[in-house]
């Protein structure tokens, strides 16, 4: 897991924001950008390029749903690493479409970082081999 890649935090709960991103440095990520909706979301994936998104699943006006959509439509960003994060903790997650991993609210850092290296383990899977 590469902490060096800069990540971006999506909540609308200024919060949340503080926690996860405390989460994520308490990981090692060290360049870590935080913003409060899917549209500011957006603007900043354009500015910048990030190696992880964590957002939030119940926004408005986006929800993590529909933002995961749109992060997957633009080029520069349809392989950014994407894990959300949720109250939900039923076992129905069907709204997860094009998510890498979620969490459930609370978690832990270690709860963070094993997420991540199992999404990076499965893109990895995912990934055909050479030859």
């Amino acid at each position: 897991m590469d902490v060096t890649v800069p990540v971006l935090v999506v909540d609308d709960s200024n919060t949340m924001t503080t926690i996860i991103s405390k989460l994520a440095s308490d990981v090692g990520f060290t360049d870590i950008d935080k913003v409060n909706d899917g549209p500011a979301a957006l603007q900043r994936l354009r500015e910048k390029k990030y190696g992880l998104v964590l957002s939030d699943w119940d926004m408005r006006p986006m929800n993590g749903t529909e933002l995961i959509q749109q992060i997957r439509k633009e080029p520069l960003n349809a392989s950014t690493l994407v894990i959300m994060i949720t109250a939900k903790g039923d076992a129905d997650v069907s709204w997860l479409s094009g998510a890498d991993g979620y969490l459930t609210k609370p978690f832990k850092a270690q709860d963070l970082r094993d997420k991540i290296e199992e999404a990076i383990s499965l893109r990895a899977d995912a990934m055909p081999s050479a030859g």
